[in-house]
């Protein structure tokens, strides 16, 4: 037993200085031949860097949808007017549909069971305002006081209208975050006016910033802005905006529903579906939108994304594992007179396969590292230049790096085994 015992670390040691060998003898190589050994390194360090960059687009852009998917609320359905630029579109359609209406709502709400908060949307930008936008103008919703849960709202400064309010037909209003910067700047809001068309409000609160499709640096200039809002009670847009004709006073534009978290919204969404298809006579003006088949949908095509970029990527790596294949040959035509001696003096061709292999995985890992850095700033440039999110994960790094390992391994060993089987004599007497 304490023969075996002193035996083991005994091994242990020779297998390391071994390797420790092969590994000086490596890097001497490497920087003896310094330029040929970075031009090898290029297609490894292409590769890596492609794949980093790549994988940090692609978690960038899943971050930001996924976001704006849960931000409209998983448990919710969302119906939307599908509308028309088009006068002669829009006329032919009203002959056939009324447009989608509170009566729709009505008979969703009484038809569709699991719904928790619901509220019809009535969406209108106004033609004037005061005080005067500094950007776009901002976008008037009139909603139901529900619509603050539904949406997620967050309420920074003041408070969101009241039941009471909406069925009074309050003279109130809600400014989202842009639109509160672009109206009064960083003074206070609370208690002030606002005049949208020949209609005054009073401002009673303000709600946060929410994630906005765009990018940042045009978040707050856009109309579409999901902060570029004024919300205010659903009676009050009807009563008080809207324009005195009768066949447009019952219509809305979206209808808001959170459903209970036990319900099927698939079978919802389909009920919606039947039911506004029967009232609106097949005419297909509107769209139902299930925001957790959305964000399945996305997941899905994020996978999709990441193999095709990965697939993509590796291209380069192959091509770096065939330039370390071919650098490799050519150093053993180089060294072929060292390995004759070194096999001449008891080197065993395990002894010469590891240390081939070992140089092979030294470029690699080289070429890795770098290859690493060099896609973390790319991600960072991709990410200022087109003003997109990108996200370098350290699961992107590993992959990145376990392949650049594996390639130089792969491309590594035909070279190692093919020095090993030199004829010690022949390649002694190599010129």
């Amino acid at each position: 037993m304490a023969a075996i015992e002193t035996l083991i670390p005994e091994r242990f040691l020779i297998a390391y200085q071994q390797w420790m060998r092969d590994v000086q003898l490596g890097v001497q190589n490497l920087l003896l031949h310094g330029l040929r050994s970075m031009l090898t390194m290029l297609g490894m360090i292409f590769g890596v860097a492609a794949v980093v960059a790549m994988l940090s687009i692609g978690a960038g852009a899943r971050q930001k949808v996924m976001a704006l998917i849960e931000q409209m609320g998983v448990h919710n359905l969302i119906v939307e007017a599908k509308e028309t630029m088009e006068w002669q579109a829009h006329q032919k359609v009203r002959k056939i549909s009324p447009g989608l209406t509170l009566q729709d709502y009505r008979v969703i709400r009484d038809d569709v069971d699991g719904i928790v908060d619901a509220t019809p949307r009535k969406r209108l930008t106004p033609q004037k305002m005061l005080p005067k936008s500094q950007r776009d103008m901002p976008v008037v919703f009139g909603v139901n006081s529900t619509y603050q849960h539904i949406a997620g709202l967050n309420v920074l400064n003041g408070v969101f209208f009241s039941q009471s309010e909406d069925d009074q037909g309050a003279p109130v209003c809600v400014l989202g975050a842009a639109a509160k910067w672009n109206l009064f700047g960083a003074a206070n809001p609370i208690g002030q006016y606002v005049k949208v068309n020949e209609q005054w409000l009073r401002v009673i609160g303000v709600v946060g910033p929410l994630l906005s499709s765009q990018s940042d640096s045009s978040a707050s200039s856009s109309s579409s802005d999901v902060n570029n809002n004024i919300y205010i009670p659903l009676k009050s847009s009807m009563l008080r905006l809207e324009d005195s004709y009768s066949d447009v006073r019952d219509e809305i534009d979206g209808i808001y529903l959170a459903m209970s978290d036990k319900s099927n919204l698939s079978e919802a969404a389909q009920v919606i579906h039947a039911v506004l298809d029967s009232s609106h006579h097949g005419a297909d003006d509107y769209s139902v939108i299930v925001p957790a088949e959305l964000l399945a949908q996305q997941k899905r095509t994020e996978q999709m994304f990441n193999t095709v970029m990965v697939a993509i990527a590796s291209i380069s790596l192959l091509v770096g594992g065939i330039g370390i294949m071919n650098i490799m040959l050519a150093s053993i035509l180089e060294r072929t007179r060292e390995i004759g001696l070194r096999r001449a003096v008891g080197a065993r061709q395990s002894d010469i396969i590891r240390q081939f292999v070992v140089e092979a995985t030294m470029i690699s890992f080289a070429g890795g590292t770098i290859g690493v850095v060099f896609g973390f700033f790319i991600s960072r440039v991709i990410a200022w230049l087109a003003g997109w999110s990108t996200i370098v994960t350290f699961s992107s790094i590993a992959l990145a790096f376990l392949v650049s390992i594996s390639v130089g391994l792969v491309f590594g060993i035909y070279p190692a085994t093919k020095a090993a089987r030199l004829d010690p004599v022949e390649a002694i007497r190599y010129e």
